[in-house]
């Protein structure tokens, strides 16, 4: 069992910044998924906005498709506060 079983991991961390981010920009998960230059599914967007801890690396590929999708540019603790 890998950690420290008296202090569990957080998964759930509550909605993150990036769903406040998508919905200002008036965008959908379809068009994360669709603006992605990585592949990403719809389960991953719904992730990272409910604030399930997703991987760096998913988290990279979410923000590269922010990026393109809204034409800005965000850095990770602009759409995840964890």
């Amino acid at each position: 069992m890998k950690g420290n079983p008296q202090s569990p991991i957080e998964r759930n961390l509550g909605e993150q910044p990036i769903a406040r981010l998508l919905t200002e920009a008036g965008l959908a998960p379809r068009d994360l998924v669709a603006a992605a230059p990585d592949p990403i599914t719809f389960k991953m967007v719904a992730r990272a906005c409910k604030g399930r801890r997703l991987t760096p690396r998913a988290q990279q590929k979410i923000l590269r498709a922010l990026n393109k999708a809204t034409e800005k540019t965000y850095r990770t603790g602009d759409c995840f506060n964890y």
